[in-house]
């Protein structure tokens, strides 16, 4: 799955985050509230793990705006706020769960899990498509041409950046960002590298590209010749 997580502390956010990575989850981190709330109602995330308090805009508030504008991706409160009228304020404002610090990370996954088992809100994009390129959101199988492609974790969710943005150019630094959190250049070439094992997978065995290099600007994902 893709989940945000949306947590201030460092030391949290690496423990969190760290460990839904470790169980094969693709996951952004993001420490302010208004750029998470962006994120969150720019971006298509599978679950939302949320601290309530947040520098720039209280978790509390992200999921009221999230859930006012119609955005119904499940969300987990992930809070030192503990007491009774806590936990109704933010099961009131929108949230599906609530997990309160100190926490056990099997018991964070085993929420985070039961969740993900709920009926998909109607509507929901389960399934990317380019040409003959398959991505299931869900299994997180990948096909072409009925052929299976194994990815790992990091080509998959390159590749399901690119397919998000079919015929769009996506620029070196979105991807750094995206799929590898990063908000600085880390002066290496793993976008490079990805990129030319996603095309060893996905275009060679094939006879036909669809990852196109767009010099000086980036990547397109797209079926054009």
């Amino acid at each position: 799955m893709r989940i945000l997580v949306l947590e201030d502390d460092a030391d949290t956010a690496a423990y969190v985050s760290n460990g839904l990575e470790e169980e094969g989850h693709t996951v952004d981190h993001v420490n302010d509230g208004r750029d998470g709330a962006a994120l969150a109602m720019t971006d298509d995330y599978d679950i939302i793990v949320i601290d309530r308090m947040m520098p720039g805009l209280d978790g509390l508030s992200i999921v009221k705006s999230l859930r006012s504008a119609g955005r119904q991706t499940p969300v987990i409160f992930l809070t030192a706020l503990g007491g009774v009228d806590d936990r109704v304020d933010g099961l009131d404002a929108g949230g599906d769960d609530y997990l309160v610090k100190p926490f056990a990370f099997s018991e964070l996954l085993a929420r985070i899990n039961a969740l993900s088992r709920r009926p998909l809100a109607k509507g929901k994009e389960t399934t990317l498509k380019v040409a003959d390129l398959e991505m299931d959101l869900v299994s997180r199988k990948v096909t072409r041409g009925g052929k299976d492609v194994d990815l790992q974790p990091r080509e998959f969710r390159l590749l399901e950046v690119l397919m998000r943005n079919r015929g769009r150019v996506i620029t070196r630094t979105m991807l750094l960002e995206r799929v590898w959190s990063f908000h600085f250049d880390p002066k290496t070439s793993v976008v490079e590298t990805h990129i030319s094992r996603l095309r060893a997978k996905i275009d060679k065995p094939f006879g036909k590209e669809l990852i196109h290099t767009v010099r000086g600007s980036g990547y397109s994902l797209n079926d054009s010749t």
